[in-house]
């Protein structure tokens, strides 16, 4: 199966090197391999947005609203005790949270948060297979996924977020000092989050 992993740029055009990698897969598995590629082409033309490939996809946010939509069905399915369709719908969720996850290992901030996402959506997941088939009683394994997602988060915002805005800071003051021209203060500040 070939991997997309190498992209080079040549006077603007990107290409992509294919590289030879055994697979998990069996052999004649074509549609995976299409799908997980065509997955990954969205992905890529968030970092690369002149690289033309096949996509579903026009871009992450696409691909995350789609995410969106499976949790709402699958989330719907629970709530309207459709033990089948919720059970069913845990699958693509799930996947995609993962899929989601992984493509944004380069992004600290995304990363936490996707890894977060994902123990959310299992812990959904096994407090919805409770409350279908076991009187309630998976509960507690779910509320520790909840816990664990929590702290995933804070300590994200603990210890990476205070470094991410100081570096963000420091490269603009820096980046002043090498053009010559003074920073405003309005351009150090965080832009506010509701106007």
């Amino acid at each position: 199966m070939p991997n997309y992993n190498r992209v080079s740029h040549n006077a603007g055009v990107v290409k992509r090197n294919v590289v030879a990698q055994k697979s998990f897969l069996p052999v004649n598995n074509n549609v995976l391999h299409n799908f997980l590629a065509t997955l990954s082409n969205s992905y890529s033309a968030k970092l690369y947005p002149n690289m033309k490939g096949k996509s579903l996809f026009k871009n992450i946010r696409e691909y995350e609203n789609l995410h969106i939509a499976l949790w709402l069905i699958k989330d719907t399915c629970w709530v309207m005790s459709f033990k089948v369709g919720g059970m069913l719908m845990i699958i693509p969720t799930l996947v995609v949270a993962l899929h989601l996850a992984w493509k944004s290992r380069t992004n600290i901030s995304d990363l936490f948060h996707n890894i977060a996402v994902c123990l959310w959506i299992t812990a959904n997941a096994i407090w919805m297979t409770g409350e279908f088939f076991y009187s309630d009683g998976l509960r507690p394994y779910s509320t520790v996924l909840f816990a664990i997602g929590i702290i995933v988060v804070a300590f994200y915002y603990a210890i990476h977020f205070p470094k991410r805005s100081s570096v963000d800071e420091t490269a603009m003051e820096e980046a002043a000092v090498k053009t010559e021209k003074p920073v405003a203060k309005s351009a150090l500040q965080p832009e506010p989050l509701f106007i």
